[in-house]
Parts: structure tokens; C-alpha cells; sequence
């Protein structure tokens, strides 16, 4: 059953982290904050809605953006945003941080990490088909791994599989074996940037797949350790920072549209902390 919250919970969750992804791929991001931030608050919002967001336009994706962000940081007062996804960061990031008040930090595929790792300079991209054909995502590739040879694959599959997975529905090994074959067929690939916050929940399989002798990078961890850093300056300047585990309330998960199958999902959130989950229309 999907229900509306109508009340104002802001004052609970005040110095919250707020997480936010068109689905569920955010979660990636948040295991990896909850192992460094183990007493955080958090509030994910997932805005299925326009879900996904690796085949919206950039147009479509801003406009959201310019009514979405100001209305979440009114209802949650959240100390900090994480824009758990890649196609958002790559467009709406300078956006949002225009019209909050608050620090946003944004994800953007590791290709960074992936060049300084790689010994046979041989890299995968794993991303969505938004991602893989953003202008950011080829200046990364630009700036940081312009001599090592690139193999794009932009799947938005990988997204739909990562979901059901989520919802406790098994992974179709064939359909990603065909996703994926552009790597299985090339050679001397030592390392793969999984370029979408989606993907890391599916890694297991990916690996399956690939080989245990391909290293699989996210972001996950730089974002987490970005979050902590921000949190810790935010304490400095604000003592009442200090006391906001005192503060803390239960996880919450938000949806802005109605999921199908909603209990079906529920599981799973509750496995990361999540026990209010609820629809909110905006």
C-alpha cells in the first residue's frame, strides 16, 4: 500500500544527509557512507518519478531539478546532499548548488582512480547511455586517461536489473552476459569503472562474468569520504553540529511517485536501516 507523509518531520531529522537517486542506485552510495558514518541520519530520496534518469534529457533533468531540490531542503533540513547519480551529477550538480543553501556533493564515473590503477591500459565503462555520451564524462576521459584505450558500453539494462535484484528477483545472467560482451570479447582489460551508482549492487555478478582478475571501481567511497569531510567542517563552524547524534532518528526512504510492488522492495530498505518508507509529492 503507498501512502502520502503529510507530516512536517524536518525538526527530527534536522543534520540528516540527504541521498538522492531516480531509483535505488543511490544505495551503493549509501552502504559505503553508513560504514564510515556509522551514527548518520539519513534520508534517501528516490525520484521515480522520472526514473530513470540516464535516458531523460538534459532539459527535462534541470527543469526538475529547480523545483525538486529547493522544496527537499525546505521538508528535510538536511545538513548535506548527495547526488547519488551519475547522469544527475553530470547535469543538474552546478544547479542545484545554486539554488540550496547547503553543500551538495555530486558523483561522476571513477575514471580517475581506473587510469592510476590500470597496469594494461585496457579500461571498461560500465554507465548508462545518458552518462556515456555526456560532454563530462568525455572530458574525464580527456583529462585523465586520454592515452589508454576506452571500451564505452552505455546500458541502461544494467539499471533495471540492479532494481529487480532489489527486489529480490534474480539477476538474469544471459541478459547481462550480452550487456556486458563488448568486455568478455576484448582483451587485456585489467580494470572496469562501474559508471553508474546502479551497478556496484550487481557486482557480484559482474564479476561472475568478467573474472575475478578484473578490478571493479566506484565512487562510492570517494563520495562517503567527501560527505565526512564536509560534516567535520560543518562541525567546526557549528558547535551545535557536535551534538546531532543526540538528534538522530530513524532512517527514511522517500519515493516521489507510487512504485509498483512496493512491499516487494521494502526488504531490502530495511536491510540498510530504512524502516519509514513513504511517498511524497512533489
Amino acid at each position: 500500500m503507498c501512502y502520502s507523509l503529510r507530516m512536517n518531520i524536518s525538526t527530527t531529522i534536522a543534520n540528516s544527509i540527504l541521498i538522492f537517486d531516480s531509483g535505488i542506485g543511490g544505495i551503493s552510495i549509501v552502504d559505503e557512507i553508513v560504514q564510515r558514518l556509522p551514527h548518520s541520519t539519513l534520508v534517501y530520496v528516490a525520484d521515480n518519478k522520472l526514473y530513470p534518469y540516464g535516458t531523460q534529457t538534459e532539459e527535462a533533468l534541470v527543469t526538475r531539478a529547480l523545483t525538486l531540490f529547493p522544496a527537499l531542503e525546505a521538508r528535510y533540513c538536511p545538513a548535506v546532499i548527495v547526488i547519488a547519480c551519475n547522469s544527475a551529477s553530470t547535469i543538474m550538480l552546478d544547479e542545484v548548488r545554486k539554488i540550496t543553501h547547503i553543500p551538495v556533493i555530486g558523483v561522476v564515473p571513477a575514471i580517475k582512480p581506473a587510469a592510476r590503477h590500470s597496469k594494461s591500459g585496457n579500461i571498461g565503462l560500465l554507465a548508462t547511455k545518458g552518462t556515456i555520451s555526456r560532454q563530462y564524462t568525455e572530458s574525464l576521459i580527456s583529462q585523465f586517461a586520454s592515452t589508454l584505450n576506452m571500451i564505452k558500453i552505455g546500458s541502461d539494462v544494467l539499471v533495471s536489473l540492479a532494481e529487480n535484484k532489489s527486489r529480490g528477483l534474480p539477476v538474469d545472467m544471459n541478459i547481462l552476459e550480452r550487456e556486458l560482451s563488448p568486455l568478455l570479447d576484448a582483451k587485456n582489460v585489467d580494470t572496469v569503472v562501474l559508471g553508474c551508482t546502479h551497478f556496484p549492487l550487481i557486482s557480484q555478478e559482474i564479476h561472475q562474468l568478467l573474472g575475478s582478475h578484473i578490478t571493479l571501481i566506484d565512487s562510492g567511497k570517494a563520495v562517503a569520504r567527501r560527505t565526512e569531510e564536509v560534516l567535520l567542517t560543518l562541525a567546526e563552524t557549528n558547535a551545535s553540529q557536535k551534538n546531532h547524534d543526540a538528534e538522530k532518528a530513524p532512517h527514511t526512504f522517500a519515493f516521489t511517485a507510487c512504485p509498483p510492488n512496493i512491499e516487494q522492495i521494502k526488504p531490502f530498505l530495511r536491510s540498510r536501516g530504512f524502516r519509514q518508507v513513504h511517498t511524497i509529492n512533489i
